[in-house]
């Protein structure tokens, strides 16, 4: 998993990503640390937001002493520290960017409502940093509810991806892809039998040549011709190989970023 983790650190570097890398506690009961999407989102007025987590392993991966560390040596600097952990006493869990997929254009919040993504947390969010909520319910192929929001679906500058099959009340489904179309953005949709490649899981990214679009070999070997040139239209295309980390960790490479929206 190292290996695979340092590839991807590689390969978005050498595509002029700039990429801040963080040593783990090394704790044996830590495995999914390369996936910090899911204990912190950080905000273009300087918020940075703690999220409570289900499993109780991976609270130990939250360090807020990190952005001590942001604010000194690099040009960005935080401003305030928005704490939802205390949902986690309540068994209300909210799990970062995997149980929200954030349009940060419009400040619209898309969740699915799962075990891993609580309507409490998901208000508290709202409330606190004035997102408008889209919230529905999905599920796989086997009828059991999809983890996190963005195994189904991501947001960028220009497009959406998303797999609106697996959305169960056919007026949310509707609700989600109006609001996604009302907003400019190209929806690109995906097939359910795809998930498991995890065609959705991906993020946009600057570069100093434009915008870019990160994901996995796998994802982007999942995707037919028309959703290649599609996707292909909104960014530069990076991949990177992780099988054991798909695989194991049961994430993509979106998952493994936690994208820095800090102010200068």
């Amino acid at each position: 998993m190292c290996a695979e983790f340092d590839s991807l650190v590689d390969v978005l570097r050498s595509n002029g990503v700039v990429t801040y890398v963080f040593e783990g506690r090394a704790q044996r009961d830590a495995p999914d640390e390369v996936f910090p999407n899911n204990w912190v989102s950080t905000h273009a007025d300087g918020t940075v937001v703690l999220y409570p987590m289900m499993a109780g392993n991976r609270r130990h991966e939250r360090r807020s002493e990190l952005f001590k560390t942001i604010d000194s040596d690099t040009d960005y600097h935080t401003t305030r520290m928005i704490d939802l952990t205390a949902h986690e006493k309540h068994h209300r869990y909210l799990e970062g960017t995997g149980s929200l997929v954030l349009d940060r254009i419009n400040r619209i919040a898309y969740a699915n409502l799962s075990p891993r993504t609580h309507l409490d947390a998901l208000e508290d969010f709202s409330k606190q940093l004035g997102y408008e909520i889209v919230s529905f319910e999905a599920t796989d192929d086997q009828e059991q509810p999809i983890y996190h929001t963005n195994v189904l679906m991501s947001v960028g500058t220009g497009f959406a991806v998303i797999c609106s099959e697996t959305i169960k009340a056919r007026t949310k489904r509707a609700r989600v892809l109006e609001s996604l179309r009302s907003s400019g953005r190209e929806v690109i949709e995906v097939r359910r039998q795809q998930l498991t490649d995890f065609p959705a899981n991906l993020l946009e990214l600057v570069t100093p040549d434009g915008p870019a679009i990160a994901l996995s070999s796998r994802a982007w070997g999942s995707l037919d011709k028309k959703q290649r040139g599609a996707l292909a239209r909104h960014g530069r295309i990076i991949t990177s190989t992780i099988p054991t980390i798909e695989r194991m960790g049961g994430g993509s490479v979106r998952c493994m970023l936690a994208e820095i929206h800090l102010p200068h």
